[in-house]
């Protein structure tokens, strides 16, 4: 029996041993051809296939929902003097203006929540840092302005050399690296640039890929259309926190990150209907899966009166599974709800932050299935994936480990289907 509260979870209970062999360094020669395990909790039953194949294991009328957020140069190296190491800036998540898009399209200045890397080594006063382009140069500057534990907040502006002034996302896309897990050890590589981006990729806000989708391909998605399976995505920006072990003893100890999300009425509506209708329901990643439970906290919250009715953002806490009466209301009700909230204002699209924490202890309400990766030991991550199959995520991890799966970001995929 899983415990009452997510907070009791003993994270020793979610560790096992991943030789480091089996971490995927690098992804495979084609997209489409990492294996994927399927699992089925009706029967317990676990099958080995392929990633191209994935339209032969999901039934004709499927909803699929991927995350379009796509990996921005998070990580800015500022020169010292000459011998001495650069110090890194590793951007986070945007403070002013706080909108991803609003920050990523200003043209003046603009402040983010970062990481520093060699920060005793930063002394006073800004680092500059000179950037050649095809138009010309740019001259990026920062600025430490505060400090809260290990995370600073960093002022940038910037002067563009030839051509009219650059968008921060600009200024990131020229002077900026794609950051890569730190658990594959090696620096980022010309062939990540395509690679740790999904093709479906659309919105810039994230540091770290939504990796089940990875594996996609315009050939996949085709296969996928022809047998009547459905498509939708949402926003969620993934932060650099989704790679934070779990320290504490147990879960009560832990602070979940916070992540972004923004997701169309389109959608919303959509996905009630085809709750109501009891068609299946399947996630691309856990981040696209937390967004979906984080709609239906929001959707349950707004029936039972528990959400200001002019609200304009949401905010989903870590403990929202926790509610009874919030895990009693029945997806199509929550999300019929919301759409209809939705209508009443005339917006497109609901947006808020999501510090969600999923495990066996919640279990899932939206959705039928999950394809993922597979994760590392002790993580949330892996607790979300027991939250879907229980405590036959051993099997399935054990399976894959003795049948030569490839673990982690650029590793295999799994198709997890509930009960």
């Amino acid at each position: 029996m899983p415990p009452l509260s997510a907070r009791e979870i003993q994270i020793s209970d979610y560790d096992y041993d991943l030789p480091d062999h089996r971490i995927a360094r690098h992804p495979t020669t084609a997209r489409d051809g990492a294996k994927q395990l399927i699992y089925k909790a009706a029967d317990g039953s676990i099958q080995d296939d392929h990633f191209a194949n994935l339209a032969d294991n999901l039934p004709a009328g499927t909803l699929l929902i991927g995350n379009q957020t796509r990996v921005i140069h998070a990580r800015l190296f500022f020169p010292l003097a000459e011998g001495k190491r650069p110090i890194e800036i590793f951007c986070l998540e945007p403070l002013q203006p706080v909108d991803h898009q609003q920050n990523l399209g200003a043209r003046t200045p603009v402040q983010w929540q970062v990481l520093i890397g060699g920060n005793r080594r930063w002394k006073r006063g800004a680092l500059t840092l000179e950037v050649p382009t095809s138009y010309g140069s740019m001259a990026v500057r920062a600025e430490r302005l505060g400090r809260e534990g290990a995370t600073f907040t960093v002022g940038f502006d910037w002067t563009t050399k030839g051509a009219e002034q650059a968008t921060f996302g600009e200024v990131l896309e020229a002077a900026g690296t794609l950051p890569l897990p730190p658990y594959l050890g090696r620096e980022t590589e010309l062939a990540d640039e395509d690679r740790y981006q999904t093709v479906f990729a659309k919105v810039e806000g994230s540091v770290a890929a939504p990796t089940a989708g990875l594996h996609f391909t315009p050939e996949v998605l085709s296969q996928l259309t022809n047998k009547d399976i459905r498509w939708g995505e949402v926003t969620l920006h993934v932060g650099a926190g989704t790679f934070r072990p779990v320290s504490s003893a147990t879960l009560g100890g832990h602070d979940m990150h916070r992540e972004t999300f923004v997701v169309s009425y389109e959608l919303i509506r959509q996905l009630a209907e085809q709750l109501q209708a009891g068609r299946p329901v399947v996630s691309i990643g856990t981040t696209t899966l937390r967004c979906l439970e984080s709609l239906h906290v929001i959707g349950a919250e707004l029936l039972l009166g528990r959400r200001e009715a002019e609200a304009r953002s949401f905010s989903v806490g870590q403990w929202a599974m926790e509610n009874a009466e919030v895990c009693e209301m029945l997806p199509a009700a929550a999300f019929s709800a919301l759409a209809d909230w939705l209508q009443q204002r005339g917006l497109s699209a609901v947006e808020g932050h999501t510090e969600i924490l999923l495990s066996p202890a919640s279990g899932v309400r939206v959705v039928d299935g999950l394809i993922t990766n597979f994760h590392q030991p002790t993580s949330t991550l892996l607790l979300l994936i027991a939250a879907i199959v229980g405590d036959d995520w051993r099997r399935i991890y054990r399976h894959a480990l003795e049948n030569d799966y490839r673990f982690l970001s650029y590793g295999d995929s799994s198709l997890l289907w509930r009960s």
